[in-house]
């Protein structure tokens, strides 16, 4: 069998969270997590048409407070292609945790609607262990990607 065929067992969510996939976040709680992670924030009306037009956003919330300590979304042509953007976890004991949730369910959903697609992925360093447990090649048969950003 195909190791991009084959997925991972099921990370479990750290305790105290909770996955939430229908009503996404505030750009306040966005920012805040960005923020916390070294990123760059962006203003509330960008973030208000980034998740208009994604197809879906995954939150990870801590249950007593109600704060994000972890996001990802996606977007794709519905064809061809599909992005996952923005992935993001809070630093501390729990951030190979959250980014292993984060990046399994994403996966999970993408195979079922989207099965066939490509997908690219912008991640953070912190990120690429989780990403390697779910299959990700680093530089797979020499491609690299590069970014440019359009400030």
């Amino acid at each position: 069998m195909l190791s991009f065929l084959q997925q991972p067992s099921i990370p479990p969510l750290p305790e105290g969270t909770r996955l939430e996939t229908s009503i996404p976040p505030t750009s306040q709680q966005l920012n805040t997590l960005l923020m916390s992670c070294g990123e760059s924030i962006h203003p509330e009306e960008r973030w208000e048409l980034a998740l208009q037009r994604s197809l879906w956003q995954i939150s990870i919330l801590e249950e007593s407070t109600g704060e994000l300590v972890g996001f990802v979304r996606a977007t794709s042509d519905l064809a061809l292609n599909a992005n996952l953007w923005n992935l993001a976890a809070k630093p501390g004991p729990n951030q190979g945790a959250l980014f292993a949730v984060l990046v399994h369910r994403a996966l999970q959903i993408l195979r079922r609607d989207l099965p066939g697609c490509s997908l690219s992925i912008s991640a953070p360093a912190d990120a690429l262990e989780a990403l390697k447990q779910q299959g990700f090649l680093i530089d797979p048969n020499g491609i690299r990607a590069m970014g440019l950003s359009l400030s």
